[in-house]
This record gives C-alpha cells, structure tokens and sequence, in this order.
C-alpha cells in the first residue's frame, strides 16, 4: 500500500492580524490563531475528513497545536507534539529560545495531545537557514519511515518547506508554496515520493496573497 504523508501549515497568526499584540503578549514569540485562523484551521480538518490519516504530528508551538487540534476533533485523533517540527529558531527574529507553554499546560487545554509520545527530533536555538531546513528535513523522514500508514504533519513555513524536500530528496525544486494553512500531499510509490499537491488551498474559503514566514 502507498503511503501518504499530508503536511500543513498553521493558520493565520493573531500577530499578523494585530501586530499591537506582540508589544504587551506575556509570550510574544508564541501568537495564537487569530479568528480567522481558527476558520481556516477548522476548514483543513474538514478537507482532510476521510483520507485515512492514522496519525497527526504538530509543532508545539500555540498556533500549529491549535491548527492540529482543530483537524484532529474533525478526524477524532489524539495530536503527538514533535519538537522536530518546530518553527525557525532565527536569532533575527527571536533574541533566545522562544518561551512556549509546557507540554502539561498544552494538554490541559488541548486533551487530545498524546502525553506518552516523545520528541524523536530536537529543535535547538539558534538556527541557520540551512540547520531548519535539515532539522525538519529529519524529522519527517523520521516519522514517514517509524509510522508507516498516511499521517499529518502540522508544522510552519519553514518546516512546511524542510519536511517536504526531506521527503523528495531536493533542495530547490519544487518550490514549496508554504502559504498559510495550506496542504501538501506527497505520496511514496515504492522508494520514491510524489508530490500531488503544492501548498493546495481550495479547502479555504480566504487565502492570503504573499507568503509571510515572520
């Protein structure tokens, strides 16, 4: 049986909304979905109903958690948090490691998320263009070949962009449009990986126009 590995990005972010926010929010580098998010995250669970996912992998950042949340109620999943699929750790965004809610802090508020599930990668501050790219480049080879049936990774742009070419086996080409909750479908026909779907986004009833990655 092919395998398929679906990957999404997060929806629109509270900050890019109202930028305002980041100059009072208690953890600035860890927005929320906006109102608009959670629409378009509640939309990419109800694209993905009946495709047979098995497992749903997210960063553990608030905005991807609450994306994955959204899609795992439609698909009745629990969420593993994989640190692997961690935004950029860019020291010319952030000045440390981002402060983020605990895992046991996310589960209370999100029960679905698999309390027994471990990290298989790392995310370590600060990061290279070069290093996130490889790091989620791992992360899912890593989960395509440990859970072998169709899973979902809910990640950010540069993840979105890093998983995706650690799949195919490139560095450049396709390019990957990682634009705001969009999907990806690579499928593994024997050893080799097929891309069927490139930062799809017809399952959204708004888009944006230009990729915003911070």
């Amino acid at each position: 049986m092919p395998q398929t590995v679906w990957i999404a990005r997060h929806g629109n972010r509270l900050d890019f909304v109202n930028p305002e926010w980041f100059n009072t929010a208690e953890r600035p580098y860890d927005p929320p979905l906006s109102d608009d998010g959670v629409v378009q995250a509640q939309q990419l669970g109800q694209r993905l109903v009946g495709e047979g996912i098995v497992h749903i992998f997210a960063s553990p950042f608030l905005r991807t958690v609450q994306t994955a949340d959204l899609v795992a109620e439609a698909l009745d999943l629990p969420i593993k948090l994989e640190s692997g699929l961690s935004e950029w750790l860019n020291p010319h965004w952030m000045p440390a490691m981002p402060e983020r809610l605990s895992i046991e802090a996310l589960a209370e508020r999100f029960p679905r998320i698999d309390l027994t599930y471990t990290s298989r990668v790392v995310a370590n501050y600060p990061e290279t263009s070069e290093e996130v790219l490889e790091r989620t480049a791992c992360t899912a080879r890593q989960l395509a070949a440990e859970f072998p049936e169709d899973i979902l990774l809910v990640g950010h742009g540069a993840s979105v962009v890093g998983a995706t070419m650690g799949l195919l086996g490139g560095t450049t080409e396709p390019k990957v449009n990682a634009v705001l909750c969009c999907l990806v479908k690579l499928v593994r026909q024997d050893q080799e990986w097929v891309m069927e779907l490139n930062g799809d986004t017809s399952h959204l009833s708004e888009t944006e126009k230009v990729i915003r990655f911070h």
